[in-house]
């Protein structure tokens, strides 16, 4: 609850510390600054220095994607927390970071979402990814917005400080309060935030360990949980923590705080494939000056590493590129019945790897061909090229383009990345990956976008493939060879058009 001098001192605090920017009313204030952490700026860059300085350093090259850090206190669990952001290459450019904490203070299904300006601490001014968050309410039942949880909580705001200290390039941020640690809603959320898990981006959930054992008691009982955590399996972790509490004596409130946001990021990870879990750091409140050795509360800081599937990526000079590739194409060949040669060597490392693709030609607006290959058995220039000629002179539903049409004809290409083939529908992210299934010689597809615009489930997207574009049932993906692949769209109406 804000008293009069709390909230005098945050008056002063927005008069002499913030930038010129204007504070939005929508703008979240500090519910915990002069508590858990230093109000004053000064106070608070000379804390954040001392912390950092005595941080774990960064071990590995490995771009780190999500991290698990403590949120008590900066005086007890901050040295963890410093040792957990410092594994984040500074220099990195960070698009969002998905910041998932547990509600102390309010109880409900699913997830609150911070969906407003933005959140102020002494150091400044965290803008919020509204409209990344917006998107997040339309998965019914799971995502909510729920201002007040999120304006007394604290699990998320002291990670701020850490951020603002460490990273030197601006980011945005999509906070989220789960009010509940039931894993089929953390299944359902996990498949929800999937397909923002990406490299552009960073997850980290807060949670703390065990709270109020004794010392000796906590460093066991934190072990099994941390080695839950690195199973990487949701119910292994979920078994735990019940056995823990159940235990642990009178003196056990809980083996982890944040189980539903660590839960949500173990069903992520499992989908994403190839994640590792590492141990920065393990520390409880005994081990510090101020705490004490028999009411402790336990700390860690966990990274997650991920040489999973490489997103395929194009520059905005390979889709240029493209788009001159298939117009010069289609000059020549309706002016000469020609096809002009593609030079290897003048073309990237992008345009030369094997990749399906799809070319749309539209005249004032409507469809006027359209024919694409999804095998990628050739390069992607000579994919884009090919394809661009076909849906010219080959789509059965219109009559062959002419050559005066091509002034008026505006060009859209559909990259296909490279098609890599799953074990576990867990891998496939709903809305980021289309599917290839394959059985003998019947095959279908869906692309990404069928997802979203369905809404359908996993199962009902494999299912809906298998039966009604493959022609093996719905049940026919179980033991058919299963592949992914992403799309880029792009336009000669978009911005760096080349005509």
């Amino acid at each position: 609850m804000w008293t009069s001098t709390s909230r005098l001192r945050f008056f002063v605090f927005c008069l002499l510390f913030l930038d010129s920017a204007a504070i939005a009313a929508s703008d979240r204030v500090p519910a915990v600054a002069g508590q858990f952490y230093p109000a004053s700026p000064v106070e608070l860059q000379a804390t954040l220095k001392d912390l950092f300085s005595r941080a774990e350093r960064r071990t590995e090259n490995a771009s780190v994607r999500a991290l698990i850090l403590p949120h008590a206190g900066y005086v007890f669990s901050g040295q963890v927390a410093a040792s957990g952001v410092n594994q984040i290459d500074p220099q990195q450019s960070i698009r969002a970071i998905f910041l998932i904490g547990v509600s102390h203070n309010a109880a409900y299904d699913g997830a609150a979402v911070y969906t407003e300006g933005g959140f102020l601490t002494p150091l400044g001014r965290v803008p919020v990814d509204v409209d990344l968050g917006k998107s997040l309410l339309g998965h019914s039942g799971l995502f909510l917005q729920h201002s007040r949880a999120h304006a007394v909580e604290h699990s998320l705001e002291v990670q701020l400080p850490f951020l603002q200290y460490h990273l030197k390039k601006p980011f945005k941020i999509v906070p989220i309060l789960l009010g509940t640690s039931d894993p089929a809603i953390c299944e359902r959320i996990a498949e929800a935030l999937l397909p923002h898990f990406s490299k552009e981006n960073l997850f980290i959930v807060s949670t703390d360990l065990s709270h109020y054992p004794s010392y000796k008691d906590a460093v066991t009982t934190d072990k099994r949980t941390i080695d839950a955590v690195l199973s990487g399996s949701p119910q292994e972790l979920l078994k735990t923590v019940r056995q823990n509490e159940r235990s642990g004596g009178g003196q056990l409130l809980t083996s982890m705080c944040g189980l539903g946001g660590v839960m949500v990021l173990q069903e992520i990870l499992g989908a994403a494939g190839n994640g590792k879990f590492t141990v920065v750091q393990y520390r409880n409140s005994g081990d510090v000056p101020a705490g004490e050795k028999d009411r402790v509360v336990g700390y860690a800081a966990i990274k997650v590493t991920q040489a999973g599937r490489e997103t395929f990526l194009l520059r905005s000079e390979d889709k240029r590129r493209l788009l001159e590739i298939a117009r010069s194409s289609l000059a020549k060949h309706l002016a000469t019945g020609h096809v002009p040669a593609l030079v290897e060597a003048q073309l990237s490392e992008a345009l030369r790897t094997p990749c399906g693709a799809f070319v749309t030609l539209k005249k004032r607006g409507e469809l006027r061909g359209c024919i694409g290959n999804f095998s990628g058995t050739e390069m992607l220039a000579r994919t884009v090229q090919r394809m661009a000629l076909a849906a010219a002179t080959e789509d059965p539903r219109f009559a062959p383009v002419s050559a005066g049409e091509l002034a008026h004809l505006d060009i859209e290409i559909s990259v296909l990345s490279p098609m890599q083939k799953v074990t576990s529908p867990k891998e496939i992210a709903l809305g980021r990956h289309g599917v290839y299934i394959q059985k003998g010689n019947r095959a279908g597809t869906f692309l990404p976008q069928v997802a979203k615009e369905t809404g359908w489930s996993l199962e009902e997207f494999l299912g809906h493939c298998a039966q009604d574009k493959a022609g093996i049932g719905w049940e026919g993906w179980r033991d058919a060879d299963v592949f992914v692949y992403e799309a880029i769209v792009f336009g000669e109406s978009d911005d760096g058009s080349t005509r």
